[in-house]
């Protein structure tokens, strides 16, 4: 937990416009991107959504301010899926929870690969 026992989060979410007219919604993710690159927080976009991590209302805050911008754009109806995770049972640094996760399954898996030869 941070310094004022606000809850660490890690998150996975999928921003999805409806009613935009087009299929395609490149130019609504890069304008939350944008967003995103203003919190100062964390965060990773992958082809199906984003990863974001630090305390848990400002990632809150993060994914509310990329739904405000992507109605600016003309966005009618916004749908988001959100996973968020958390822990108290070990320290993982600021800014390393996804990234510990990814190599905690790499490592796993270099011992695997080195098993086989």
């Amino acid at each position: 937990m941070s310094s004022n026992n606000e809850l660490y989060a890690v998150a996975d979410f999928c921003l999805i416009p409806i009613g935009t007219g087009s299929t395609s919604v490149a130019e609504d993710v890069a304008e939350c991107q944008r967003v995103l690159e203003k919190s100062g927080l964390k965060y990773k976009l992958h082809g199906y959504g984003t990863n974001l991590e630090g305390p848990w209302s400002q990632v809150s805050k993060a994914i509310h301010d990329c739904h405000a911008a992507v109605h600016a754009r003309g966005a009618g109806r916004i749908a988001t899926d959100i996973r968020i995770g958390t822990r108290v049972d070990k320290d993982v640094p600021v800014g390393d929870g996804n990234d510990h996760k990814v190599r905690r399954v790499q490592e796993i898996l270099t011992k695997d690969a080195d098993k086989q030869t």
